[in-house]
C-alpha cells in the first residue's frame, strides 16, 4: 500500500498563539507537515530560498507590511504553490483582493479548525476555497471584464501551439509538474509558458488562469 502524499505547509502570522494552534493542528494530520513559519513579511521573504511549500497560510494583517502584497510576491515566486489568506475580517472585499493577488482560498480566523483543514486539502487540488457568494462574485466579475478573452478564436490567435497545449492541460485541472511530465519538459519551462499565457490574456493570477482555461474549454466544446 503506497504512502499518502504529504502536503508541506508554510505559516505566516505575527501571533505566536495562532502559529502554535496551526502548528498543533497540522502536526495532528498524517497528510500534512509544517515546513516553516514566519512572524513577519521580512522573515517570510528571507525564508523563501530555504523552503519548498505546497501551501502557504498568510495572515493579511502583518506588522511590517501588507499580507496581500506578500501573497502577490509569493505567487510570483512560486506560481504552483497554493496560498490561503487568513484574516480577522469577514469581508468580501478582502477575500476578492486576496484571490486576485494569487490566493486560492480565504478563511476567517473565527472559522473552525476543520474548515481550515478542508481548505488546505481543497486548494492543493487547485480548487478555489471561499464562501459560495464570494466565488460567484469573482466568477461574474471575471466573466464580465474578460468575456472576449475566452472566445475560442481569440485564444487561438494569441497563444502559440505549445502555450495552447499547456492551456488545454490547465483546463483539465492538471498540475504544473504533471503537465511538465506529460509534455516531457521541465517544470521551469511550464511555469514560463504559464506566465506568458497570463501576460497575453491579461490575467493577473494563477486562479484567473485556471478559470479562463476552464471557460475556454467549455466554449470550444
Amino acid at each position: 500500500m503506497s504512502k499518502p502524499s504529504i502536503t508541506k505547509v508554510f505559516i505566516v502570522d505575527d501571533h505566536e498563539l495562532v502559529r502554535q494552534g496551526l502548528r498543533q493542528l497540522i502536526d495532528g494530520e498524517v497528510d500534512l507537515t509544517l515546513c516553516g513559519e514566519a512572524s513577519s513579511v521580512d522573515e517570510a521573504l528571507k525564508m523563501r530560498p530555504f523552503l519548498n511549500p505546497d501551501v502557504a497560510i498568510v495572515d493579511i494583517s502583518l506588522p511590517d507590511g501588507n499580507g496581500l502584497d506578500l501573497i502577490k510576491q509569493f505567487h510570483y515566486w512560486k506560481p504552483q504553490m497554493q496560498i490561503i489568506a487568513l484574516s480577522m475580517h469577514d469581508d468580501e472585499l478582502y477575500a476578492e483582493r486576496a484571490i486576485n493577488n494569487g490566493a486560492s482560498g480565504y478563511i476567517n480566523k473565527q472559522d473552525s479548525a476543520q474548515k481550515l483543514l478542508l481548505g488546505i486539502r481543497e486548494v492543493v487540488k487547485s480548487q478555489i476555497f471561499v464562501k459560495p457568494e464570494i466565488a460567484e462574485n469573482l466568477l461574474n466579475q471575471q466573466f464580465q471584464s474578460n468575456y472576449l478573452l475566452y472566445d475560442k478564436n481569440n485564444i487561438l490567435t494569441k497563444l502559440t501551439d505549445r502555450e495552447l497545449q499547456v492551456f488545454d492541460l490547465i483546463s483539465k485541472g492538471i498540475k504544473t509538474k504533471d503537465i511538465a511530465n506529460n509534455l516531457k519538459l521541465s517544470v521551469k519551462t511550464i511555469e514560463t509558458h504559464r506566465r506568458h499565457i497570463k501576460d497575453k490574456l491579461s490575467l493577473t493570477s494563477g486562479t484567473q488562469l485556471i478559470r479562463a482555461a476552464i471557460m475556454w474549454a467549455l466554449e470550444k466544446d
